[in-house]
C-alpha cells in the first residue's frame, strides 16, 4: 500500500491548532496535494491511487465537508457497509492520512489497519486458460487487449514500466525499465515484437509508448484491468487471476521451468563428458 516517506515541501500549508469545531475541506485543497505529490516524480500508478481514494473521499464527507474528530472512524465503518475488502478500506484510509498530513491536520487522522481474514491463495493462471484468454480477445476483435496480455505473459513487464515499452524500444527489441529503482533490459520476443510494430502502424502511433489511456495518460493497473474485464468474463475467466499480476506470475513460472529443464540439461552433458574422461584416463579401480 503506498504511503507518503517525505514531506511535501513546496507550497505545504503550515501546521493548524488543534479546533474542536473540525476542519473545512475543498477539492482545490485535495488538488493542490495531488499536484505537489506528483512532483516528487513517483511511480504514476501511486499518483492515480491517491486520485481515486481521495475523489471517494471528498464525496462521502459530510454535506458542510468538514472533517471532525471521528469523521474517519465512521467513514472506516460505512466503506467496510458498503463491501470494501479491509485491505481496500486501509488503501482508502491510507491516502486520506497523506492527505490530512499535507494540511496540517494530523489530529484527525485514523491510526492502525484493518486485518484481512486470511484466505487460501489463489491458484496461478495456466497456460491453457492464457491461451483460452488470447482466443476470446481474437474473437472479439479486442486487439489492444489481447496485446496488453501477450506483453505481460511473454516479458514478465510491470505495469509502471508499461510506458516504457515505446515504439523506439519495440524496434531496438529492448526496453530499459527500472525509473527510480534498478535497471533492468527486458528483451521483446520477435513474435511480439511484429505485433506490436504492426498494431502501432496502424493506430498512426509513429513514436513514444504503445500503451496509453484515451486521453494519453500511462496506464495503471485498475484501467488494465477494466479494459482486460470484457475478455476474462467472455472468456468464463472471473476469480482474479486474469490480471497484470497474474499474467506476470505465469511470465515467471515458465521462465523458471525453461531455466530449470535448461540447468538439468547442463548437468547431464557435464556428467556424460567426466565419464568419457573416465573411461579414457580414470584410475583402475
Amino acid at each position: 500500500m503506498p504511503r507518503v516517506k517525505q514531506h511535501i515541501m513546496s507550497e505545504r500549508p503550515a501546521r493548524q491548532h488543534r479546533a474542536a469545531e473540525g476542519r473545512q475541506i475543498s477539492q482545490n485543497e485535495i488538488e493542490r496535494f495531488l499536484t505537489d505529490y506528483g512532483r516528487l516524480d513517483r511511480v504514476e500508478g501511486t499518483f492515480y491511487f491517491y486520485r481515486r481514494k481521495l475523489r471517494k473521499f471528498y464525496e462521502d464527507l459530510p454535506e458542510d465537508k468538514t472533517i471532525r474528530h471521528g469523521t474517519l472512524e465512521n467513514w472506516q465503518k460505512k466503506l467496510l457497509e458498503e463491501g470494501y475488502a479491509p485491505n481496500t478500506v486501509n488503501s482508502f484510509l491510507s491516502a486520506a492520512n497523506a492527505f490530512l498530513d499535507y494540511i496540517g491536520h494530523r489530529e484527525y487522522q485514523l491510526a492502525g489497519q484493518l486485518k484481512e481474514e486470511s484466505k487460501p491463495p489463489t491458484p496461478e493462471l495456466s497456460r491453457a486458460e492464457y491461451f483460452h484468454l488470447l482466443r476470446t480477445a481474437k474473437a472479439m476483435g479486442k486487439e489492444r487487449v489481447y496485446l496488453l496480455m501477450k506483453v505481460f505473459a511473454t516479458m514478465g513487464i510491470l505495469v509502471q514500466d508499461l510506458q516504457e515499452l515505446t515504439v523506439e524500444a519495440v524496434q531496438a527489441g529492448r526496453v530499459v525499465c527500472g525509473k527510480n529503482r534498478k535497471q533492468q533490459i527486458l528483451t521483446v520476443p520477435k513474435c511480439l515484437q511484429i505485433e506490436l510494430l504492426s498494431f502501432a502502424q496502424r493506430n498512426d502511433i509513429r513514436s513514444g509508448p504503445i500503451f496509453l489511456t484515451r486521453d494519453g495518460r500511462p496506464m495503471h493497473r485498475t484501467y488494465i484491468s477494466g479494459v482486460m474485464k470484457p475478455v476474462c468474463e467472455a472468456a468464463q475467466l472471473t476469480d482474479g487471476r486474469a490480471n497484470p499480476k497474474g499474467l506476470r506470475k505465469l511470465y515467471l513460472s515458465n521462465r523458471a521451468v525453461i531455466e530449470n529443464n535448461v540447468a538439468l540439461l547442463v548437468e547431464q552433458a557435464m556428467e556424460r563428458q567426466l565419464e568419457q574422461e573416465q573411461l579414457s584416463i580414470g584410475w583402475e579401480v
